[in-house]
């Protein structure tokens, strides 16, 4: 058995991580960020650097701390019944419901609507998508080696077409940097912090750790401080590269407005400066790079939520789940990937806050001697203000009053929670029940008292 490992396997590792968190719609948000926040993009991007980066890492540290073989066993510490539900919410949402769809509507809006009039990107997006999602259940079913062989490919590829064209954006900027939009005139730093909660991947570290955590245990190290320091420096290799890609992105998207104007999403911000700086052949190369990537990503999605909900529910083959998200996909990728991005933002209002205090409550356990009660009181206060933060979000994306109870409990959110109106109500509460409740398990067994 070994504690220590050499850096070269770390730097495996760690690019291993970063292709599990890297997809094409990563690209996407900095892009449209950058445009958006213009002459405060440092602000927004420092901001989105700590949800887009920061929290992933936090999540390989908490499954390394935890010890658990999955997430479902983690989560599963608050109560059974909810690590059931919570993590089929979370494979939900980074699969069919969200991620998934918005893999096929990346690939359409990068790789083919660059070559389309806009009179048939309807029925464009349609047909693309179908081919798509056809090709992700043929190789969800009969997994090859192939998919692992082209992502390995594709990575690079990706890393250094992408590096290539950011190094262009530095020696040419494509324009001058203009004047923030409304969104990001004030407070460009914490709108940059909840556009990070777009990319998911925080909520895809509570799944990808133990992918992680399992490789660095197959290469001899056992111990929990082994693991968890392996854990440590293969991220950091992961999150350098993804905060490199990230920075230089949204710089582009900053410079691009005055040449291109203000685009609805990041994948025709990316497009059209890949045709401007290389012409036909730059913007052909953008395209197949980026549709077999957000393919590869599709497949990996689709095969992950089939196995796990065919372990949840045995009597329904892996064959069936793969098929029914398969077609959840392909339906929900045709409403477009400003309406996928947009319809996401009231479930990620939901489930970040959640998923954040369940790695936070990871790293506190000992601390409170692994106590449920600590777990629940922390998880209840949580739930009870990012829920309504959730429905918040989704009354006001469709243009809706609140209902007469929600407007309520918004009131009186607004009125007593430090921080509710920037999206972080929900942190001082939790910190407080979190002590409080810590305390009092610590004095429990300290007097013996049991309650």
């Amino acid at each position: 058995m070994q504690n220590k490992l050499p850096f070269s396997r770390y730097f495996v590792i760690g690019v291993m991580l970063f292709a599990l968190f890297f997809g094409a719609g990563n690209l996407i948000f900095p892009a449209s960020l950058g445009q958006n926040a213009g002459s405060n993009v440092w602000l927004a991007i420092s901001g989105f650097l700590i949800t887009g980066i920061g929290l992933p890492f936090l999540g390989i540290l908490a499954m390394g701390v935890s010890g658990s073989k999955n997430l479902q066993e983690l989560s599963g510490r608050i109560h059974p019944v909810y690590g059931i539900v919570f993590t089929s919410l979370l494979y939900l949402t980074i699969g069919p419901f969200f991620a998934a769809p918005r893999t096929g509507a990346v690939a359409y809006d990068i790789g083919i609507a660059p070559f389309l009039g806009n009179s048939i990107s309807h029925s464009g997006l349609m047909v693309f998508t179908l081919l798509f999602f056809i090709i992700t259940l043929w190789f969800s079913l009969n997994p090859a080696k192939i998919v692992d062989n082209v992502g390995k490919i594709l990575s690079p590829a990706i890393i250094i077409l992408i590096l290539v064209l950011l190094v262009m954006v530095v020696v040419k900027p494509l324009g001058s940097i203009e004047a923030p939009q409304s969104g990001f005139l004030s407070g460009a730093f914490m709108k940059g912090f909840m556009e990070g909660y777009n990319t998911m991947d925080a909520l895809a570290s509570l799944v990808f750790g133990i992918i992680v955590i399992n490789s660095i245990r197959s290469m001899g190290v056992k111990s929990t401080s082994g693991v968890l320091l392996a854990s440590a420096k293969s991220g950091i290799v992961a999150i350098v590269f993804l905060g490199i890609i990230y920075v230089g992105v949204a710089y582009l998207g900053a410079t691009s407005t005055e040449a291109f104007g203000l685009m609805d999403t990041g994948g025709t911000i990316l497009g059209n400066a890949a045709s401007s700086y290389f012409g036909t052949l730059g913007t052909v190369m953008l395209s197949v790079i980026i549709i077999l990537a957000c393919l590869t990503t599709s497949i990996g999605l689709m095969t992950a939520c089939g196995e796990y909900f065919h372990t949840l529910f045995p009597k329904v083959s892996y064959k069936i789940w793969v098929l029914f998200f398969s077609t959840v996909s392909f339906v929900i990728a045709n409403f477009g990937l400003s309406n996928i991005i947009k319809f996401s933002i009231p479930v990620l209002m939901f489930l970040y806050p959640l998923a954040v205090a369940l790695m936070l409550l990871t790293f506190l356990s000992k601390l409170f001697n692994h106590s449920r009660m600590v777990y629940v009181a922390a998880t209840v206060v949580t739930f009870m203000i990012s829920f309504i933060d959730g429905l918040k979000t989704f009354c006001q994306l469709i243009g809706i009053d609140y209902f007469g109870w929600l407007a309520s409990f918004i009131h009186f959110y607004e009125k007593a929670l430090p921080f509710y109106n920037k999206g972080l109500g929900w942190v001082l509460p939790v910190i407080v029940v979190i002590s409080i409740t810590g305390v009092f398990v610590r004095l429990q067994k300290l007097t013996g008292v049991r309650i």
